[in-house]
């Protein structure tokens, strides 16, 4: 990580990928492949990349912010329950086998944009959000295990994270995107903690990628706010294709 063209080519993936897990998910799936590709052994990439993954939802959140999309306290309810899913999850070692692990997930993504992406529009014209009640509860327990998920591998989290808010709780796409950035921000924090204290990050890298996460992430946040839930719904349908596709094949 010397040269002008290695900088500028890791701020730029980390651009795009701020502005892919901003509008949908999935960004990580780029990311991580590049900081192996640069020599950080998995473990390490993994780590290092939560640091772009923290600036980027900073920015992303506060994206949301100036446009009017309030969340809270909603947001910090579940944000809570997955921070302490994730210090679970950062801590697992599990032998799991890849390959089935991949094929299983990418089951999942297409079953994901199906429940979600292709359902009726008629409620999204006239949503009374399920926030309260019998309904905060179960995301609550729900966003735990996301939490675990999310701490252990991060890549994907957002499809299942959009999947429960519009879903269970009845939200808009965009403003569950703005729940979610705030949800990750949260729970990212304590994986970060746990990866610095074993003392698997390089900070100079992800320093480096969170510039470029950070850009990527309040553009994205900010422009999808003018476009509305029509352009959430063909960014996901691309992105959980492309997704299942790379689980799949490779």
């Amino acid at each position: 990580m010397n040269s002008f063209v290695e900088v500028a080519g890791l701020v730029f993936v980390g651009f795009v990928a701020g502005a892919i897990n901003t509008l949908a998910g999935g960004g990580s799936l780029l990311t991580l492949p590049i900081l192996i590709f640069l020599g950080l052994p998995p473990n390490i990439a993994n780590a290092t990349n939560r640091i772009a993954i923290l600036f980027q939802n900073i920015f992303t959140t506060a994206g949301f912010k100036s446009k009017g999309i309030v969340t809270f306290p909603f947001s910090i309810y579940l944000g809570v329950s997955a921070l302490l899913g994730s210090i679970l999850g950062a801590q697992i070692a599990v032998d799991i086998k890849g390959d089935i692990f991949n094929k299983i997930l990418a089951i999942i993504m297409v079953l994901v944009v199906g429940l979600m992406v292709f359902k009726p529009n008629s409620k999204q014209f006239n949503l009374i959000e399920r926030t309260s009640g019998k309904h905060l509860w179960i995301s609550t327990i729900l966003f735990f295990f996301v939490g675990v998920y999310g701490g252990f591998i991060q890549a994907g989290v957002g499809f299942i994270m959009l999947l429960i808010l519009s879903s269970l709780n009845n939200i808009s796409l965009v403003k569950s995107n703005a729940i979610k950035v705030t949800v990750v921000l949260i729970y990212t924090i304590s994986a970060v903690i746990v990866f610095a204290y074993n003392d698997v990050i390089n900070w100079k890298i992800g320093l480096i990628l969170a510039l470029g996460n950070a850009s990527g992430g309040w553009l994205a946040s900010r422009w999808s706010v003018n476009k509305g839930d029509g352009l959430i719904k063909k960014f996901l349908i691309v992105m959980v294709v492309l997704m299942a596709i790379k689980l799949w094949f490779f």
